[in-house]
């Protein structure tokens, strides 16, 4: 495993030079962590934060099986915990080994020491944290849930709309009754009752031609058009997604407000008024 190359591809450490990168790279910790094994769990002191050299990690809140509420995965060159760097709060979630997995850990002493050693590269850590608490402040602030199908067609090109209006006709009973009624004068303005040489006589060559090259160019586009419509149900499911996240972190955060004015208020919850009803 080249520790090097592994915090290159981290964009906290871009910018530094390859000596800095290999001082740094002597200073991190290996560790070794097995399938379904804990890293930390929330309210632990954090002291230091992780790089995923191999394996995946998923950083969640706990609660029960069912209801644990999953934050991200995270796969080889992936980080996490860095805010335990900078300050001596416990840790905001938990994270577990969803597989074998290797992680680099850089602890507050070894960082402190290199920014002192190396001040510019204080600035790149700045710039990665700043843009890791705007996203997270975006998440929480402003409003998750949006029209999907509004913000697609706003991007429609002309032949975008060309392909859905095709789809939209071909599965319609209005192309079939349409089609039919072309096939029947077709075939009875080219037969020998109206025309003793029709131009197309039986068995109609040049309208099977006609036919074959409308389906070749139907095909492509309503293939477009359900390949659009994939893309919308990605982004539906991934603004749903955002949603719920949203509502478990508020909900999570309500919760902790809750118990927090019952402790300070001194009223016992339903559980410890059991417990003192039994004792």
């Amino acid at each position: 495993m080249n520790r090097k190359e592994l915090l290159r591809s981290v964009d906290m450490f871009e910018g530094l030079s390859e000596a800095d990168l290999d001082e740094l790279a002597g200073e991190v910790i290996e560790r070794r962590y097995g399938k379904n094994q804990v890293l930390f769990a929330q309210g632990d002191v954090g002291t230091a934060m992780y790089i995923v050299a191999e394996g995946s990690v998923n950083i969640f809140l706990p609660g029960p099986a069912a209801s644990r509420v999953s934050l991200k995965n995270l796969a080889r060159g992936d980080y996490f915990g860095e805010l335990a760097l900078f300050d001596d709060k416990p840790r905001s979630a938990s994270a577990l080994a969803t597989s074998d997995t290797i992680v680099i850990e850089l602890t507050r002493a070894t960082l402190s020491h290199y920014i002192e050693m190396h001040p510019r590269a204080a600035m790149a850590i700045l710039r990665t944290m700043t843009a890791h608490l705007r996203a997270t402040d975006a998440l929480l602030s402003q409003r998750a849930a949006k029209n999907v199908d509004a913000e697609f067609d706003k991007n429609l090109k002309w032949s975008d709309l060309l392909a859905d209006k095709v789809a939209e006709l071909n599965g319609s009973w209005r192309f079939i009754i349409a089609l039919g009624v072309v096939v029947g004068i077709w075939c009875l303005a080219n037969s020998n009752v109206l025309f003793r040489s029709p131009i197309d006589p039986y068995p109609y060559v040049f309208f099977n031609l006609l036919l074959a090259i409308l389906v070749a160019l139907q095909g492509p586009l309503i293939v477009m058009s359900q390949n659009r419509e994939g893309l919308k149900d990605r982004a539906r499911a991934e603004t749903d997604y955002k949603v719920n996240l949203k509502n478990e972190l508020n909900i999570e955060r309500l919760l902790k407000e809750v118990v927090q004015v019952r402790t300070h208020l001194g009223i016992k919850g339903d559980d410890e008024e059991g417990k003192a009803a039994e004792g």
